[in-house]
């Protein structure tokens, strides 16, 4: 389902998406589309990498977790690997 939309855009962006609509043969509602999931995906990718980045190390200082490569060890053996 579409749902319209009111935007305001400056004189040289109209000119730019008139452009760009003759020369691709979309319509401007298409162009805009694409440029706004286009930009959704990579803010979308850019708040992921942040999050991963933030989480990155946070168990390092830890003293009180398990040794994960010998627990991991013993899985490998408990399953002939």
């Amino acid at each position: 389902m579409m749902i319209r939309t009111q935007i305001y855009l400056t004189e040289k962006e109209k000119k730019a998406l008139n452009d760009l609509s003759a020369a691709s043969g979309k319509n401007q509602s298409e162009l805009i589309r694409e440029a706004i999931d286009e930009f959704v995906a990579k803010t979308s990718r850019s708040r992921r990498e942040a999050i991963f980045d933030r989480a990155a190390g946070i168990w390092k200082d830890r003293d009180d977790l398990p040794d994960f490569e010998e627990l991991r060890k013993s899985w490998d053996r408990d399953f002939g690997f």
